[in-house]
């Protein structure tokens, strides 16, 4: 991802008033972790796995927070039940800023993340999550805002899923 992708994701999740994000490394969009700690808005929570940055999330938002979760897009598969429970059932809202691995744009296509990426969308349309994938910079801040508007309004989880420009 080109650098100046990074300083607009960064910036795009603060003016939507995002302040919280958990968050499991994943290649792809990695350039925003030293932006976001350097930046005193954000309070970051490393995690070991993508449902407990879900549920860790989830605390964040019960707590007065504007959370979001940085994972790839295994991590759907991975999180899905604390999406359900925590996401859905008790209506937190939470955005999911998901690494997407695998799709037709995607530069580094392999068998394996092409059969990974294959099911991400399908689960998130699944568990009626509202979702769109953001292939280049076209935008970006107005999506990130609506993505955040959305998880609101709708008490529950959004996805935005980063591939194209954002996977190079």
């Amino acid at each position: 991802m080109e650098a100046e992708l990074a300083k607009r994701l960064v910036a795009g999740l603060s003016d939507a008033g995002v302040n919280f994000v958990s968050y499991l490394p994943e290649t792809r969009l990695s350039q925003i972790l030293p932006l976001m700690r350097s930046d005193s808005s954000f309070q970051l929570a490393p995690v070991s796995s993508e449902q407990e940055a879900v549920t860790i999330a989830a605390g964040a938002t019960l707590g007065g927070k504007q959370a979001a979760c940085y994972i790839e897009s295994t991590g759907i598969y991975v999180s899905c039940y604390s999406l359900v429970t925590v996401g859905k059932q008790l209506g937190v809202p939470l955005l999911l800023v998901v690494g997407f691995l695998g799709g037709f744009q995607d530069q580094r296509n392999s068998f394996l993340y092409s059969t990974i990426g294959a099911y991400a969308r399908p689960v998130l349309e699944a568990l009626a999550i509202p979702h769109a994938v953001i292939e280049n910079g076209d935008g970006l801040e107005t999506k990130i805002k609506n993505a955040v508007r959305a998880a609101n309004a709708l008490r529950g989880p959004s996805a935005l899923l980063f591939a194209g420009d954002f996977s190079l």
